[in-house]
């Protein structure tokens, strides 16, 4: 019984440190670029979009297909960036245990 409750123990010290770093990924803000920087988008821990920079010179109405597809890669890099960002900072409060939905 005693190792049951240092489980439990152990699992709730777990939980109020995820709890404590979720809230410091919220403030945690990455910057990705596409296009040779011509896109540039920040995003937070949370993965929501802070900012879209897109510079003046890559916009030709008469190419909107490419401009779409720079902001898409942008996007999708940051994305991909904060998750990465946000699977080693909880790796190092988990040691690497993967609880799915838990983040």
């Amino acid at each position: 019984m005693t190792n049951i409750n240092h489980l439990l123990k152990q699992a709730q010290q777990m939980q109020q440190k995820i709890a404590v770093l979720q809230k410091e990924l919220e403030g945690r803000e990455l910057d990705t670029s596409s296009g040779g920087g011509v896109i540039k988008i920040r995003i937070n821990g949370k993965q929501e979009i802070l900012e879209v920079k897109i510079d003046k010179e890559c916009v030709d109405r008469n190419d909107i297909g490419t401009l779409e597809e720079l902001v898409k890669t942008a996007v999708n890099q940051a994305v991909k960036e904060s998750q990465e960002m946000v699977s080693k900072a909880m790796a190092k409060v988990t040691g690497g245990l993967n609880i799915p939905g838990m983040f």
